[in-house]
């Protein structure tokens, strides 16, 4: 079986997605499928040089030729929001004419970035069955909903022209789609409360390798010395996107609030949209215990959140409905306990607390936050515990040979059931 990918972002790309898109690579290798992916010049987190290198690179092979690569020429992503979304529409041009050209496919796979993902895979789906005179299924995989997203976000409200335009993309795409996946419970009360039947929803969290992602001695990260990091202050760490929807703000309110306490410091990987607003903000008001560094590559992880004493993972109020992001099954592999600053009552939350992993504030407090950060400071035995059952519980329910395999099940069903329907006629 033949699988179409249309991805936006692709390998040598640092995103925060990458180790899912490769362990399921190579579950669907193993089940026999071939996946074809069609690829943009890397941009995200690359040099120039590295851009240059792959723009002559139009062809790779992976997984013994059973991950293939096609890539083509487009122009660097920026901040700017305007000139991203030029380069996702030219990007879905392309991939338009370049996917109802693909050869024997059986399924075409596309995710929810950008939301108007769903609606370029579809197209190319009714396309494909139309030309090779069968039913190719689409399978989407919806990692965050649309346009609920710009709402909790603040960039849109609901009685907005674009909202409405973003709420008739996402009906689109889930009424087109033959099977939805989705990361949370959360999210499939939210499609459903849309008109998403049941049957069509499949809630598949995402996982971590939890025999790579492990907790590292003090004594050997190299990023103590590397960064310049003391290993007698207590660390509370965040990584990941500087982006509206993450609410950093209140994670600089809570620094500036913990500024007199010498022990304790706030250390920030990430890149984003308000990445220079943040590091502004930190400097005009002296936040000395406040220090940014940039997102560091994928195999590093363990070694970026071993450094903390504390991890956070945070949004804005109001975008909580999203589910349990994937990069708190890495802190829990990690062996770290979670400060969380989030929706009271979502999905992520409940976890936490079942698992006895962290603390948990109402997203946007910095004060119960603080409180929380002091709370973990002062007792470290709570917090030596918390952290040994964040990785007992990501051990036990987010290990990616369960998750992938559920994956692998979904998509041979859809191809399965296709085939049976066309049998039947």
């Amino acid at each position: 079986m033949r699988i179409l990918k249309l991805p936006p972002y692709g390998p040598p790309e640092q995103t925060s997605s990458a180790h899912l898109t490769n362990d399921l690579n190579k579950a669907l290798v193993q089940a026999g499928f071939v996946v074809e992916n069609y690829i943009p010049t890397p941009t995200r987190g690359v040099s120039d040089a590295v851009r240059r290198q792959y723009k002559k690179i139009k062809y790779e092979e992976f997984e013994g030729g059973k991950v293939i690569i096609h890539r083509f020429s487009l122009l660097r992503e920026g901040k700017n929001p305007i000139l991203r979304a030029l380069r996702y529409f030219l990007c879905h041009v392309i991939h338009y004419h370049k996917g109802i050209r693909a050869k024997k496919i059986d399924l075409v796979y596309g995710g929810s970035t950008p939301p108007t993902q769903g609606v370029l895979c579809t197209l190319v789906a009714k396309k494909l069955s139309k030309k090779q005179g069968k039913k190719v299924p689409f399978i989407y995989n919806l990692q965050d909903v649309f346009p609920d997203s710009l709402e909790t976000a603040g960039l849109s409200k609901k009685n907005s022209l674009f909202y409405k335009i973003g709420t008739k993309i996402a009906d689109y795409t889930y009424r087109n789609a033959d099977a939805i996946i989705v990361i949370s419970n959360d999210i499939k009360d939210n499609i459903m409360a849309k008109g998403v039947p049941e049957e069509k929803i499949h809630v598949i969290y995402n996982w971590i390798n939890t025999d790579k992602v492990r907790p590292v001695k003090p004594a050997d990260n190299r990023l103590y010395e590397e960064l310049g990091l003391s290993r007698d202050t207590f660390k509370v760490v965040y990584a990941g996107n500087l982006g509206l929807a993450q609410g950093i703000d209140t994670l600089l309110d809570t620094a500036k609030a913990l500024q007199d306490n010498k022990n304790i410091e706030f250390i920030i990987f990430g890149k984003g949209v308000q990445e220079d607003n943040l590091k502004k903000r930190a400097m005009d008001e002296k936040l000395t215990n406040v220090r940014f560094f940039p997102l560091l590559p994928a195999e590093r992880v363990p070694e970026v959140y071993s450094l903390a004493d504390a991890c956070v993972v945070c949004c804005k109020a109001g975008t909580g409905g999203a589910g349990v992001p994937s990069k708190t099954w890495t802190i829990m592999a990690c062996g770290r306990p979670l400060l969380v600053s989030f929706d009271i009552g979502s999905e992520l939350c409940r976890t936490i607390e079942a698992a006895n992993a962290g603390l948990c504030s109402p997203a946007g407090d910095s004060q119960a936050l603080m409180q929380n950060v002091l709370q973990m400071y002062g007792q470290p035995e709570q917090r030596l515990l918390m952290g040994s059952n964040a990785r007992d519980y990501a051990v036990q329910f987010a290990g990616k040979e369960k998750a992938t395999a559920k994956y692998v099940a979904v998509l041979s069903a859809s191809v399965q059931q296709k085939e049976n329907v066309l049998q039947s006629i």
